[in-house]
């Protein structure tokens, strides 16, 4: 099979983001978010400091790690803290199957 002229322009097109170290790539996210994130990918692609900035604030953001004790303060601030629940119950013992 040989290429189609669609075919050959997407492969120098692709060709041509790699020489400039650009790739593309898909990403799922919210809908109402999807203009958010094509201007942080266009700011994100330019070669100026902002954009360095830019760049290692989302890193900080998105690499912190957990806060140790992040499980136990979340049940601490439940609703049902205090609340006398008993969550006690009766031993029931299994029934007898014959086989």
């Amino acid at each position: 099979m040989g290429s189609t002229p669609q075919m050959r322009a997407l492969k120098n097109y692709r060709k041509r983001l790699n020489q400039r170290g650009m790739a593309r790539f898909e990403v799922l996210g919210l809908s109402t978010d999807r203009e958010l994130i094509r201007s942080l990918a266009r700011r994100l692609a330019e070669p100026d400091p902002e954009a360095a900035k830019i760049r290692a604030s989302l890193r900080q953001a998105s690499s912190a790690p957990a806060a140790k004790g992040g499980i136990l303060a979340s049940l601490r601030r439940s609703p049902l803290v205090g609340a006398d629940l008993n969550l006690a119950r009766r031993r029931i013992d299994g029934r007898r199957v014959d086989l």
